[in-house]
């Protein structure tokens, strides 16, 4: 109905991948024609599929446009073909946007606003669907138009060729991811570095809860500039930044790295997000600015115990982090000894620790109140002086101390 508020998939005449996804979206549902609009439209539960007779790269102010009809998204996808020289069957999604100059619609140096919750969303259910088929499923990194739109928007699309655009298969696997679309709440992150099908990006998404917002390769990296970095994590609503470190040189790792930590945000390596993999941003958040407080250089290491913890108290209240500490010099010649024994007990406990970026152990630890952390510490304190000891008596019968 006119006035409500759906998820609007933008359909083209023009486009065969458009036209193959929008009949199959039709057959596989009842949908409701609406006649009394400006274009055509038909609706589904929560969904509306808008067909237009133009370009969809060239779509900057279809959500204003969509309002005037009478027809508000909440959420903009545009089925869509991909054109690649190399002509693989291959399934995308990505969000929209110019780094530099405008070639291929919208304006020079801006984005738009990005889904990443269903970007995240569409590519898992893609993998899921396309599991027995001859489909590559990816993401690509931020390109061409549309770039004029508040409404946070997302391509879908079938490549590379003629053939692949009318697949039925492909247009059956695209329409089910789209009404398949599960809105999470997981962290999003601004992806550096990489080729344009971003395969370490897609590879975090496909094995941790992250999204992903707008993703710059390694090739557009030298021309970012402060507003344009800012653009993507505000039309992302980022929570930080993701550097394919392997891809980057030194150099452009150091500038973005100043400009990213600039503007309040971190920069994440791949270690860091699956460490923290199944447990709430919040929570995280409130760990690595503890971790900064009392350790700059260090990093923090969440084990499976407080992992368990922290999801055990899903809906609550996020839980405080509290520290203990112990003797640094007896955990530094504990830690000489057998680093690997203490690795082991670190991790058997419900606790957070740290990591000095030599792999030194930080004498804190961490707990979700203040009795866990400290009977860790006094665990651990233990745990060193009884090795100690162990060592000396081992050494003394040796003879070693006559």
């Amino acid at each position: 109905m006119k006035g409500e508020i759906k998820v609007t998939i933008i359909c083209s005449t023009l486009d065969r991948a458009s036209q193959n996804i929008k009949n199959n979206l039709l057959n596989s549902r009842k949908w409701q024609t609406i006649t009394d609009s400006d274009c055509t439209v038909f609706e589904y539960k929560d969904f509306r599929i808008v067909e237009i007779s133009e370009s969809l790269i060239h779509q900057d102010g279809i959500d204003n446009k969509l309002n005037a009809w009478g027809f508000p998204a909440s959420l903009i996808i545009f089925a869509s073909k991909h054109r690649s020289k190399d002509m693989r069957a291959i399934l995308t999604v990505h969000s929209t946007g110019n780094v530099n100059e405008a070639v291929f619609g919208g304006s020079p140096k801006k984005l738009a606003a990005a889904a990443p919750q269903a970007v995240r969303s569409l590519l898992r259910s893609l993998i899921i669907l396309a599991e027995n088929e001859e489909y590559e499923i990816t993401l690509e990194c931020t390109h061409h138009g549309p770039t004029d739109i508040d409404v946070p928007s997302v391509f879908i699309e079938i490549g590379s060729g003629e053939s692949q655009w009318t697949d039925e298969t492909a247009g059956r696997l695209v329409a089910n991811a789209i009404l398949m679309l599960k809105e999470d709440d997981s962290p999003v992150a601004v992806g550096f570095g990489g080729t344009h099908y971003a395969p370490r990006q897609t590879a975090l998404i496909l094995s941790c809860d992250i999204a992903f917002g707008h993703i710059f390769p390694s090739h557009a990296l030298d021309v970012l500039d402060e507003d344009m970095i800012r653009q993507a994590f505000m039309k992302s609503k980022a929570d930080f930044a993701y550097f394919d470190r392997k891809s980057m040189k030194s150099e452009q790792r150091e500038k973005l790295r100043k400009l990213v930590e600039g503007m309040g945000y971190e920069v994440l390596k791949e270690s860091d997000i699956k460490d923290m993999d199944g447990i709430s941003w919040e929570f995280c958040q409130q760990l690595r600015k503890r971790v900064k407080e009392i350790c700059p250089s260090g990093k923090p290491v969440i084990t499976s115990g407080i992992k368990c913890e922290v999801s055990s108290c899903q809906g609550c209240i996020c839980p405080k982090v509290k520290i203990a500490r112990i003797n640094p010099a007896l955990l530094s010649e504990a830690e000489k000894l057998d680093r690997n024994r203490l690795k082991e007990f670190l991790s058997s406990h419900n606790i957070a620790y740290i990591e000095y970026e030599d792999g030194r152990f930080a004498h804190v630890l961490i707990g979700l109140n203040d009795h866990c952390a400290r009977l860790a510490a006094e665990e651990l304190t233990g745990e060193c002086v009884k090795y100690l000891r162990n060592i000396m008596m081992s050494n003394w019968t040796k003879g070693l101390y006559r």
